[in-house]
């Protein structure tokens, strides 16, 4: 009976030693890992477990800036720029996938993950951790490449609606769209066709108030590159909407572009120069506050844009300005903006906003709007400015590291936080 007893004891022992010598292993392996900074979903943590996720920039040996933008197929470019400082200064990679408009979420992070592998095998490569890793290579390549049968079209219809109400209310909804694109280095062309066709009815202690509203319109753009820094091309569009008192209106609008960045830095940085120059035409549902029930115009816009994503935060700000060469005082001056800016270790601030100074409301209703119309913004009404902001405050301490996932009881983030402002 004592030499079981012993036995166990010395099992229990064995164990105890072994949970250790593998406990501080893994500690060590960690301590060794390389420091990242970037926004690592769950998933991304789960599946690339070799690194420590970092809160702060300054603590990391890289850090990854990401960026995503629509192609012409209708999927989704994602691109990641890897930036290495202190032990891995002067190290710079950039890899990217691009995603079609069938995957699942699920199809598009894996493919997230396989591209970050890829990206930081080169860094990983320079840590202890590099002689646990192994590379392969699984998918049989053909010697041949099939051809694009479309010739690069993407062709999209979709249909939407809904129903609702209850005793005093009763609402319908309905929305068709068909959109046509083709995408190359050379040409970029998108055209589509869109109806919104939606009704209201109230009753109020019997008395029934119906609220409806239709538009249509199609619109189409061709833009041919010249260089990796100019482009020129035009847009087409033709609408109909109760909204802007217009039964049929045409707008034909040619124009040229210069990006000082060049077009391939596009995911990182833009500075873009739009000047178009065009005609417009509008035929009225009822008579206008100018007694006009058509007109027609030459008109021109500029527009400036400027977009950055670097490891400090992001700027995207654009400035457009138009008139009527009628008449001059018929303009429209808009900034759009938004600023998330990196301030200090741990604490964000986000800016965004736009505003309009407006002068060239041609269509507007001249027997004005009901007060059904109004509260329901079923007509566009006479105004000389429009706006919209937002700001926000991000505050986040502890832990620079960040790389348990716990799922129980739902999601949570980590110790810290968070002040927010809306």
């Amino acid at each position: 009976m004592k030499r079981i007893s012993l036995e166990i004891v010395l099992l229990f022992l064995s164990v105890n030693l072994f949970s250790q010598d593998l406990q501080q292993k893994t500690d060590t392996l960690r301590k060794d890992a390389l420091n990242v900074f970037m926004d690592a979903s769950d998933y991304i943590k789960k599946e690339i477990p070799y690194i420590n996720y970092v809160r702060d920039i300054r603590d990391a040996g890289v850090y990854i800036i990401s960026t995503y933008q629509q192609t012409g197929s209708g999927g989704v470019e994602y691109t990641y720029f890897l930036v290495g400082q202190h032990d891995f200064a002067g190290m710079r990679d950039t890899v990217s996938f691009t995603s079609t408009p069938d995957e699942t979420e699920d199809q598009i992070r894996i493919d997230q993950v396989k591209t970050l592998k890829m990206g930081l095998m080169r860094y990983v490569a320079k840590t202890p951790l590099s002689k646990f890793m192994n590379i392969s290579f699984t998918e049989p390549l053909s010697e041949t490449v099939s051809t694009d049968k479309w010739n690069s079209w993407v062709f999209r219809i979709s249909l939407y609606g809904y129903l609702q109400g209850e005793k005093s209310y009763k609402s319908s909804y309905l929305n068709g769209s068909f959109s046509a694109s083709r995408i190359t280095k050379d040409w970029k062309i998108n055209m589509s066709a869109r109806i919104n066709r939606s009704k209201d009815k109230y009753d109020i202690d019997g008395d029934l108030y119906t609220s409806e509203s239709d538009s249509k319109s199609f619109s189409s753009l061709i833009v041919k590159s010249l260089t990796d820094h100019w482009s020129y091309g035009g847009s087409f569009s033709l609408m109909s909407s109760s909204y802007s008192n217009v039964d049929f209106g045409l707008l034909f609008m040619p124009g040229i572009e210069y990006d000082l960045y060049p077009y391939s830095e596009s995911t990182r940085r833009q500075l873009r120069l739009l000047y178009s120059f065009g005609f417009n035409y509008s035929n009225y549902v009822d008579t206008t506050i100018y007694n006009k029930m058509f007109e027609n115009h030459v008109t021109h816009s500029f527009n400036a844009a400027y977009e950055v994503v670097q490891k400090w935060g992001t700027i995207d700000i654009s400035l457009q300005y138009s008139n009527y060469f009628h008449d001059w005082s018929k303009n429209n001056l808009s900034v759009f903006g938004y600023l998330d800016l990196r301030i200090a270790k741990g604490l964000n601030v986000n800016i965004g906003g736009s505003a309009s100074i407006i002068h060239d409301q041609l269509g507007l209703v001249k027997g004005g709007a009901t007060t059904e119309e109004v509260l329901l913004r079923r007509k566009q009404l006479a105004t000389q400015y429009s706006y919209f902001t937002s700001f926000g405050l991000t505050y986040t301490f502890g832990s620079i590291y960040n790389n348990v996932v716990n799922p129980r009881f739902g999601n949570s983030g980590s110790g810290g936080m968070i002040i927010s402002f809306n």
